[in-house]
């Protein structure tokens, strides 16, 4: 889905984000209303499933958002992509019945679990508690608590109880990973929210005619994308695995004779997609490897009179540099990508 940028002062009034976040929203006044830039999407979020009558053949109904966000931050915090103004979060907010909860909370899990290992993350777990200053009634957060810890059990996941510091509508599980400088950031996270479907008067239709409440799961993976591009590139020292390399491959020509043969690979490379780009500039070759390896290239082919009548490249990775034909190169570069290997 996509949700507006702007929306009514009420609406943030109703998800209670105006009391505990007003110092951090853009405010402006339109047609003598008050209207917000939007610190969170949640309630954009809300209005979509209130939009339709709802009924239990519809749940769960999983609304994801890449929500742009915007929050007031002091010009003395800001931190490159680490903490900024406006950042992109990829939101999900899932409608689900008491019944098909765990089964949800489970699915999460497991993405969470699948997404960090192919960034060669590690994490660990924690349980958010009750906030000192929350909505909602007490026998509802013990539920909330309740059901995440046994979810947690079940799924035989090492967690510490964090306590206190769960959001202000819910508890959550949350992710910590831990970069390569030993930094721990909280990434992905799932709240269990039983608040603002009573706020936003939310309602489905039972299997036996009656109405009730659905229960909301916030999550998000990324959690801000800005950050995480921040994180990896800190994490990998700009030294990116093949797949997620914004460029790939790196051909340069050790003499004008070899611009057929580098500019023949870059287009075989650029048919099965690779990310290729060529150095064919009159530097020597030694400038020219360096700049490669300045921008972090995963891989530098250079091919010169030698390579060009054997029929092989000169494939320089991480520092090594091998001699490899140019039929081998393609088809073990393929490989690496489609396994999304982190090397």
């Amino acid at each position: 889905i996509k949700t507006p940028q702007i929306l009514d002062k009420k609406l943030w009034q109703i998800s209670v984000h105006w009391e505990k976040y007003k110092e951090h929203i853009f405010l402006s006044d339109y047609e003598k209303r008050s209207f917000a830039v939007k610190p969170m999407n949640c309630p954009g979020a809300m209005l979509v499933y209130k939009n339709n009558a709802r009924s239990y053949k519809d749940l769960p109904l999983r609304l994801s958002e890449l929500g742009i966000v915007h929050r007031q931050e002091l010009s003395g915090v800001l931190s490159g992509l680490f903490r900024v103004i406006q950042f992109t979060q990829d939101d999900a907010h899932i409608f689900c019945s008491e019944k098909s909860l765990e089964s949800e909370i489970f699915s999460i899990m497991e993405m969470i679990d699948r997404f960090y290992k192919k960034f060669n993350f590690t994490y660990r777990v924690e349980l958010s508690t009750r906030p000192e200053k929350r909505i909602g009634e007490e026998k509802l957060w013990d539920k909330a608590e309740e059901l995440l810890e046994k979810a947690m059990k079940k799924k035989k996941m090492k967690f510490k109880i964090n306590k206190g510091d769960g959001a202000f509508y819910g508890p959550k599980i949350d992710f910590h990973i831990t970069d390569s400088l030993g930094r721990s950031w909280q990434l992905a996270t799932i709240q269990l929210d039983f608040a603002m479907p009573e706020r936003f008067d939310l309602h489905y239709t039972d299997s036996d005619n009656t109405e009730k409440q659905p229960i909301i799961i916030h999550r998000v993976i990324y959690g801000s994308l800005e950050r995480f591009i921040g994180i990896l590139l800190e994490h990998t020292n700009g030294q990116l695995p093949l797949w997620l390399a914004p460029i790939q491959v790196r051909v340069i020509n050790f003499t004008d004779r070899q611009t057929k043969a580098c500019e023949k690979l870059r287009d075989e490379l650029l048919e099965k997609n690779v990310r290729v780009s060529m150095d064919l500039s009159s530097e020597p070759i030694g400038g020219k490897i360096k700049q490669a390896e300045i921008e972090k290239l995963p891989y530098i082919i250079v091919i010169g009179d030698k390579e060009e009548k054997a029929g092989t490249l000169a494939v320089r990775r991480r520092g090594k540099i091998t001699s490899v034909k140019t039929k081998k190169f393609v088809e073990d570069i393929m490989e690496e990508i489609a396994e999304k290997r982190f090397s």
